[in-house]
């Protein structure tokens, strides 16, 4: 089971949250179709960015599009130029007003979709798999973590039968549903074809509860980046 079931997916409601918080209703499609619009926007105009993910939530008038990112600056601009750029051009989509916040993920090398995406693109600018996935390896476990293991799936090298290649380090309990595992898979485009590059994380075991949606009702911090997630992986509400 834990090697078939998206490790994310099958922790939520324990110790992962939701990407987008709202209420359905009757035109649950609608909004679920401008969601994916708006992920599949955001990810193609800020691919510099380094997005590890972006969560959406709804009021009656009002989207709140959080952005997890190691590289803030990229997505303010000069004095929050770009902000507002991207807000305007996220109206023309969705006809509702939109409020962009900005969350810094201080340690980079603990994200799964920030390691698996560096991997893929490191593919793509002909350097070696294996030395590409050994460098992530190694920065990720330099950085704390308990676990993590990378698989490498098509025709690696270029060869004529695809196959796939897993490279492990530490422990990465896939069954332990207190252990917080992040997940992600990037795919890179080479000349004989597409490689996916899979990348899971252990950041440690969480015991009691844990806040699931933490940026639920959290007044906008202006166009200034968030403090980083404390240790742990999890993102905490600044006390007043």
């Amino acid at each position: 089971m834990g090697q078939k079931v998206n490790p994310i997916a099958n922790r939520l409601g324990i110790i992962k949250g939701w990407d987008s918080n709202w209420f359905g209703g009757n035109n649950y499609g609608d909004k679920l179709v401008e969601d994916f619009k708006i992920r599949e926007y955001l990810n193609a105009r800020l691919a510099k960015a380094s997005i590890s993910k972006i969560i959406i939530e709804r009021t009656l008038k009002l989207i709140t599009i959080t952005v997890h990112t190691s590289r803030p600056g990229i997505i303010i601009g000069k004095g929050g130029q770009e902000v507002d750029k991207l807000k305007e051009e996220l109206k023309k989509i969705t006809n509702k007003e939109v409020q962009i916040n900005i969350f810094e993920i201080k340690r980079p090398e603990l994200d799964a979709k920030i390691v698996a995406v560096n991997i893929a693109r490191q593919i793509e600018g002909k350097i070696a798999y294996r030395r590409a996935t050994k460098m992530a390896i190694a920065s990720t476990m330099r950085m704390g973590a308990q676990g993590i293991k990378v698989q490498v799936s098509g025709r690696l090298n270029g060869a004529e039968m695809a196959r796939s290649e897993m490279y492990k380090d530490g422990r990465t309990p896939l069954h332990t549903l207190r252990a917080d595992i992040d997940y992600a898979l990037a795919e890179a485009l080479t000349k004989t074809g597409l490689l996916g590059v899979k990348v899971w994380i252990c950041k440690g075991e969480i015991y009691g509860k844990r806040d699931l949606s933490p940026n639920v009702g959290q007044k906008p911090e202006g166009r200034r980046p968030n403090e980083g997630a404390p240790k742990g992986g999890g993102f905490k509400k600044k006390r007043k």
